[in-house]
């Protein structure tokens, strides 16, 4: 059982983590503004050099699979436990494995992040990033329409919860779940997106629907992936192994965690001299 801490306690033990999270959600749309507004802006170079749209939105993929498992496996992103998304967040919220307060903390600075890395975007590239086809890379249901969309979140944020519970609680394999989320990440852009846009997190939906003003469907992304993910946390608390895992993406050995109270030995000593 996770000790409770007040809010004020919270915030003056966990502030870094909690300013991590927003910075890594705020990077990973940084990342999605620049890599999407240079293949699919029109004027770009090299969205003529690369013709297809298909495989423009598979390079896209690639990119965000790349931030997503360098920011995972980042100093910072090993310190918070990478989370990025309040859906993830209120998964390990209901599976025990962390503080009501720091959940908190963790969504409010996710969604003001991602916000800001928007925010930054447009600063950068104006109405090219701002104006369609990019439009402030908005996540909206495809052609196949609202139904579709929906069902389509749940089921990649289901699937990406599941694969993010079993593999770190294997002892074998926990250190491939940065790896794993991020071709999940890949492949859900490349075949997902035409479907609803590939959210799974209502941060990376509102922090594009703000400075877009454009709220329509925006239930989706916010009852969808959440579904999702509880949903799969429910089935793996259901039929979890022993070994049961971090709020952690990747747990590192050589840092502290505020989840499961893990101290590195080094740190142990430290506070140990000091006493």
């Amino acid at each position: 059982m996770l000790a409770q801490k007040t809010a004020g306690e919270s915030l003056a033990l966990h502030w870094r983590e909690y300013l991590i999270e927003g910075w890594a959600l705020g990077t990973f749309m940084v990342s999605a503004g620049v890599a999407t507004t240079l293949l699919e802006y029109p004027g770009s170079w090299l969205h003529h050099a690369v013709a297809d749209p298909d495989l423009r939105r598979a390079l896209i993929g690639i990119a965000m699979g790349l931030t997503a498992v360098a920011l995972i496996y980042s100093p910072w992103g090993q310190r918070s436990g990478a989370h990025m998304n309040p859906a993830v967040t209120l998964t390990f919220l209901r599976l025990g494995k962390i503080a009501r307060w720091d959940a908190l903390f963790f969504m409010l600075a996710q969604c003001v992040g991602g916000i800001l890395g928007v925010l930054l975007v447009r600063a950068l590239f104006a109405d090219a990033f701002a104006l369609s086809p990019v439009a402030y890379i908005v996540t909206v249901p495809g052609p196949a329409g609202v139904d579709v969309a929906f069902a389509a979140e749940v089921l990649i944020s289901a699937l990406l919860m599941t694969t993010v519970l079993w593999v770190s609680g294997s002892p074998r394999f926990e250190r491939a779940t940065g790896l794993c989320a991020g071709i999940l990440v890949a492949l859900f852009i490349t075949f997902e997106a035409p479907l609803s846009g590939m959210s799974i997190n209502p941060a990376r939906t509102l922090a594009s629907a703000v400075p877009a003003g454009l709220f329509d469907h925006l239930w989706i992304y916010f009852v969808a992936p959440p579904l999702g993910m509880l949903a799969a946390g429910e089935i793996y608390h259901r039929t979890r192994h022993r070994h049961e895992p971090c709020a952690k993406l990747h747990h590192s050995l050589d840092r502290p965690c505020i989840h499961c109270g893990y101290e590195p030995t080094v740190v142990r000593r430290a506070l140990s001299s000091r006493t």
